[in-house]
């Protein structure tokens, strides 16, 4: 698969073992940096530069990486076609791809472990939407807004 990642200086260290993981595990990595760690650098760049790849390449998914992922995720979730979840546990990783069809993820590097992020990555990536109706149903509806900046209609 297809693994765009980008992050800041918070997630540098945290960058660069995921990549070497993912590529250990015979992903296609696009690494969008930083490249060289800079404890000044903005996070938009590299995360925007992440998620445009992932909506330009279907198919592919994204890994974002901040020192909460707060900031990382609303950066990705501004690339129209970008469904970006900050996965904290296990569950919360797996249920972005099977409920939202996330196509990135967003982790706080100074949140977790190394460990359990690879492990969060791991359930993102290998999780499938489930493609259930109101599922579906809920995604359109966003998409929908996303294309054409209308409400849905209430219930």
């Amino acid at each position: 698969m297809r693994v765009y990642i980008g992050s800041d200086h918070a997630g540098y260290e945290l960058k660069n073992h995921l990549v070497t993981w993912l590529k250990e595990q015979h992903h296609e990595v696009i690494d969008c940096g930083p490249a060289h760690f800079d404890p000044e650098d903005d996070y938009p760049p590299f995360v925007l530069r992440a998620a445009v790849g992932v909506a330009e390449n279907p198919g592919s998914l994204g890994v974002v990486i901040g020192g909460s992922g707060n900031g990382e995720q609303i950066a990705a979730n501004k690339v129209p076609g970008i469904r970006a979840a900050l996965a904290w546990n296990e569950d919360t990783a797996k249920l972005a791809r099977e409920h939202n069809d996330a196509n990135v993820i967003s982790i706080g590097a100074r949140q977790h472990l190394p460990e359990q992020t690879v492990r969060f990555v791991e359930l993102f990536l290998a999780t499938p939407f489930s493609g259930a109706e109101r599922h579906a149903r809920r995604i359109a509806m966003l998409a929908d807004y996303e294309t054409d900046g209308e409400l849905p209609p209430l219930p």
